[in-house]
């Protein structure tokens, strides 16, 4: 019994699986879908890319300040573990519960509901208009059903040991990059659109001052409405920190695989941006007949990537963009399924789950966690709204990223005799400039949709008496 309580004792997670991992945790179905109604509440093409530029400074300043962390402690349980050790117990746990209630799990069944709706697309009867129940407080759709049984499968792949996991997640992760750069490649240079490109970037600054009345903060609130649907499409990056116990020479291999997973993702996702100005207009009419005369703001159904394909190879684009999402949102989820569960599990050994969390199973992994996990995110998936979770997850996410990167500062001076094999890129400054970036897009999230950012606090702050509970009642 004794050997299934302790780390695997073999590293198995090379420094390619794990820039696999983050990268393939980023890349889901975000960026074929957010950026129409980010180009809907910006107006400008400018705009657009500077929203997704800030994002991905934004992003990889986190990365790099999160790679110091994972140096110090190579552990499994990842930014659990950065917590512990800046601010106590209590905020790590705060952290665990609000990963278990919102942010991580919130996030696995919100692209579980991408993948089922774009599944819907190629086989309609498994799409979010076939209604199988109404219950009156919920309707309960096909699309739903078929989300929860993609989280089954891979659940169940996961438990199968972490070889499987990984496997799945470099295939999936290869597979959608390569997609994403076709799509790049045929968009800038084989179907590129000249009286389009002539249009977006003739007026590539027109509608920056449609916020006059607010002037550079009517711009810059802006900026951080957009950037919700951006910086959820860039998250999850941390995922890698959760196995760490499990990569090999993690004190190397961790801050490595964030700086390259997180720079490529991002110069996809700006490309990948560029291509869709390339071939679509930005601006369009909702009641557009063609994809071209709706436009990037009102691709149907928000799905710019498929608008984007079926400008280059008519109606069968559509279905090729499904099938490639399908892959993505799988290969994502993999990624966040894999290493939610190690969170949880470190959790448990500080006696701050139940007790049977921090098993592991005879294949060598956190089986109980892995299906505690499944069978609270397919509650998730009943609601069905992947914007309401969307929103539900970044205003949380963000401020435990903040927290994080100031744990820093705070183990500079708390534990200057910690090793450090990797120093966080421009400190002080940059970490500084991602705090204040971050507390201003929160900060500006809770005054612009308070109906999603409130709710979110509050669950937040719900873990404080289950923290009392947990140390109090569970052994």
């Amino acid at each position: 019994m004794e050997q299934h309580q302790t780390e695997p004792s073999t590293p198995k997670v090379s420094l390619t699986t794990a820039t696999f991992i983050v990268s393939g945790s980023m890349i889901g179905s975000g960026i074929f879908i957010v950026s129409a109604d980010m180009s809907r509440v910006l107006g400008s093409p400018f705009l657009l890319m500077l929203a997704w530029a800030l994002t991905g400074v934004m992003t990889l300043i986190a990365a790099l300040s999160y790679g110091e962390l994972a140096g110090m402690f190579p552990k499994s349980g990842g930014q659990y573990q950065y917590l512990k050790e800046s601010y106590g117990q209590m905020v790590a746990f705060l952290f665990g519960w609000a990963m278990f209630a919102v942010i991580q799990s919130g996030t696995i069944a919100a692209v579980a509901v991408a993948f089922a709706k774009f599944t819907g697309v190629l086989v309609p009867s498994l799409g979010p208009d076939n209604i199988l129940a109404d219950l009156g407080f919920v309707r309960i759709s096909a699309a739903q059903l078929l989300a929860i049984a993609s989280l089954f499968v891979l659940t169940w792949l996961n438990t199968r040991g972490l070889q499987t996991g990984a496997f799945i997640q470099n295939v999936l992760t290869t597979l959608k990059a390569l997609s994403l750069g076709l799509l790049i490649i045929f968009g800038l240079l084989v179907f590129r659109n000249p009286e389009v490109i002539a249009l977006n970037f003739d007026n590539f600054f027109t509608n920056i001052k449609s916020t006059e009345t607010w002037g550079l903060i009517g711009i810059g609130s802006a900026l951080g409405v957009a950037m919700v649907g951006s910086l959820f499409s860039s998250d999850a990056w941390n995922n890698v920190t959760f196995i760490a116990g499990e990569i090999e020479n993690p004190k190397r291999n961790v801050p490595l695989a964030l700086a390259m997973g997180v720079i490529g993702v991002t110069v996809l996702y700006m490309l990948a941006n560029l291509a869709y100005l390339c071939i679509l207009p930005f601006w369009g009419e909702a009641s557009g007949a063609d994809v071209l005369s709706k436009g990037i703001q009102h691709a149907t159904q928000d799905r710019v990537g498929t608008a984007a394909l079926t400008a280059m190879l008519g109606l069968g684009g559509g279905v090729i963009m499904a099938v490639i999402i399908m892959i993505s949102t799988f290969g994502c989820n993999n990624g966040l399924v894999l290493s939610g569960a190690r969170l949880y599990r470190s959790m448990a050994t500080d006696g701050l789950f139940f007790d049977k969390m921090k098993e592991l199973n005879t294949n060598g992994v956190p089986g109980f966690a892995l299906w505690v996990q499944f069978i609270w995110c397919s509650v998730l998936c009943l609601s069905g709204k992947y914007g309401d979770l969307l929103d539900y997850v970044m205003f949380a996410v963000m401020l435990f990223y903040i927290l994080t990167v100031a744990g820093i500062f705070i183990l500079r001076k708390k534990r200057p005799e910690i090793e450090r094999p990797y120093k966080a890129f421009g400190y002080p400054y940059l970490p500084i400039l991602y705090m204040v970036m971050a507390a201003l897009f929160t900060v500006n999230l809770l005054f612009t949709k308070p109906q999603f950012t409130i709710p979110g606090l509050a669950i937040v702050g719900l873990g404080f008496p289950l923290y009392f509970w947990a140390k109090g009642r569970i052994k």
